[in-house]
């Protein structure tokens, strides 16, 4: 599907502040409110738009402990497997295949290390799990939830 420049700006706007009015969404992109309800439930309704959400910060609900689990899979193991069996973890925020040594990437967020530790063995307990490597964070440098701009979105 191909988006146009006011879908995208739109978009960009949205995932800056899923809370903007459409009023306050067509200042920012120089249409009526109307225009951009429009625009937004035709985004809804192809599927471009799946929903909105709250952001939470972590460490704020004493989620203070954040790594990376890279997870190396038995041979034929399949991505739904993964999928179906990590999402049952309510640390596991992000579920990634990738490509490398690994088979599958992990984010993880819990209330201590021992916390963590705990998730880290039930993890590696899983029957495709062969072994695990995780990299604990010690401070987040950059978190983006907005996509990157364009020339044109800083232009004017």
């Amino acid at each position: 599907m191909t988006l146009d420049a006011l879908d995208e700006r739109i978009i960009r706007v949205l995932m800056a502040d899923g809370r903007a009015s459409y009023g306050a969404i067509g200042a920012k992109v120089s249409l009526s409110a109307p225009a951009v309800k429009r625009r937004v439930d035709r985004l809804r309704a192809r599927g471009v738009v799946t929903g909105f959400t709250v952001r939470v910060e972590p460490a704020e609900i004493g989620w203070s402990t954040e790594a990376y689990v890279e997870l190396f899979c038995n041979p034929r193991t399949a991505g739904e497997q993964i999928a179906r069996r990590v999402q049952t973890y309510p640390e596991v925020v992000e579920a990634f295949m990738v490509t490398g040594d690994a088979d599958a990437l992990l984010h993880v967020f819990a209330g201590s290390m021992q916390h963590f530790e705990r998730v880290l063995t039930e993890i590696s307990a899983e029957p495709f799990v062969a072994r695990t490597r995780s990299v604990l964070v010690l401070s987040p440098l950059l978190r983006r939830v907005q996509a990157p701009r364009t020339d044109e979105d800083t232009a004017g």
